[in-house]
């Protein structure tokens, strides 16, 4: 294996962007991707892995490499040297790694692995909560399974197409899918594939989505024709699943904060066929007070820390603070106290997020219970999955009934 000097040098402008800049690692890469149209997969492949990788093992490639933040281009490049000895690669004899030490930064690797916050690279109060929180052996568990790559995987819009006939389609493009019966609308790519550039996927045939989110729409036991209401719908993700699952039958509500995220949600579910949605941005209070008792069904996919998707946002080890964790449980009793009270009696609530914390899930659901509107709904089941445990992203998900 051999290093390229334009793509190494990509990789390093990025990295230096991401470390210093504070920019999200995944438009980072998206721009460095279009820098060269030349490029063939292999050479997009490099570029892409390579940056996510280094800010997956930030922490531990810089103490091999013993450099501290902030990180000049010079100590960017001891890093680099430090992830390419470590992946075997042989160092050209460029003025950059002149001085590498490769004996000393295989022996530092060996020490360092040793200790879990070094192993996992994250910091320490993280590692010092997830202990906490989760015991010893789930949580090394846990962090060794977000450090792996995330799958690609897709869920098929079934008011478009089935699962069959888009497994059929992408094989005629060498993309090999897998199926597993624990998530119906799944498939699961064997290998990563630019699937945006996919006849398939602009004429709205699925939508790249984690099979653990994929669970949370199906957990609310929706049906055609119900009133559903999506208190923190994002982008969509779960709205276009819903959608979907209701056949375009009956109405979803689709509410949030940001008007940005709603014009998203607009276009996806166009190029979805998704014609049951109506859009509400929450701009006061009575936007919430207007649906009281009103829907069948209520989905509220919690803000979080976001501590069980870090395989596919390592970025997100180092711009998460312990101060923000401790904020976020204050908005999620408050959404769980203002949104509840949307759901009518006999309907049936999900609070849901991309945590793997009890203190964000567990803890938060038996605290809501004691409350006033929470002493009107019954917990019917809760589901926590494990990145270690199911290969895919943690969440958790928490299905409620209020009493008739």
């Amino acid at each position: 294996m051999r290093l390229h000097r334009n793509l190494t040098f990509t990789v390093i402008d990025s990295i230096l962007s991401i470390y210093n800049d504070g920019e999200y690692a995944d438009k980072v890469v998206s721009r460095a991707l279009k820098k060269d149209k030349r490029w063939g997969s292999t050479d997009r492949k490099f570029v892409a892995e390579t940056i996510y990788e280094m800010v997956r093992w930030k922490r531990l490639y810089a103490e091999i490499a013993e450099v501290k933040e902030p990180y000049n281009r010079d100590e960017v490049w001891k890093i680099f040297a430090v992830w390419a000895v470590l992946r075997g690669y042989k160092l050209p004899d460029w003025k950059y790694f002149e001085k590498t030490p490769v004996r000393k930064i295989k022996g530092r690797f060996d020490e360092l692995i040793k200790i879990r916050k070094y192993r996992e690279s994250i910091p320490d109060w993280m590692d010092e909560l997830g202990l906490k929180e989760l015991g010893e052996e789930t949580w090394t568990q846990e962090l060794a399974a977000q450090n792996k790559q995330a799958q690609v995987i897709l869920r098929v819009n079934t008011l478009k197409t089935t699962r069959e006939k888009l497994r059929a389609i992408l094989m005629d493009l060498d993309i090999d899918t897998i199926l597993d019966d624990n998530y119906p609308d799944a498939l699961i790519l064997k290998e990563r594939a630019n699937v945006f550039l996919t006849d398939a996927f602009k004429e709205g045939f699925f939508e790249v989505q984690d099979a653990s989110s994929q669970l949370v729409a199906r957990f609310l036991d929706i049906q055609p024709g119900m009133r559903v209401v999506d208190t923190c719908a994002g982008a969509g993700g779960k709205t276009l699943h819903m959608a979907s699952l209701m056949e375009n039958k009956g109405q979803i509500i689709a509410m949030d904060i940001y008007e940005s995220k709603q014009k998203q949600l607009k276009i996806r579910a166009k190029r979805n066929a998704a014609f049951n949605i109506e859009y509400r941005i929450i701009d006061t209070t009575k936007v919430i007070k207007k649906l009281h008792e009103k829907a069948d069904r209520v989905l509220i996919d919690a803000p979080c820390s976001g501590l069980g998707v870090l395989k596919r946002n390592p970025d997100s080890k180092w711009k998460l603070q312990p101060e923000f964790i401790d904020n976020i449980k204050v908005v999620q009793r408050q959404v769980l106290e203002d949104y509840s009270k949307i759901v009518k009696p006999g309907g049936k609530l999900v609070y849901a997020t991309c945590s793997i914390l009890p203190s964000e899930n567990q803890e938060q659901i038996a605290f809501f219970l004691t409350t006033e509107i929470g002493s009107q709904f019954k917990l019917i089941e809760d589901r926590r999955i494990l990145s270690s445990e199911s290969g895919f992203d943690g969440f958790y998900m928490a299905l409620m009934e209020r009493k008739k």
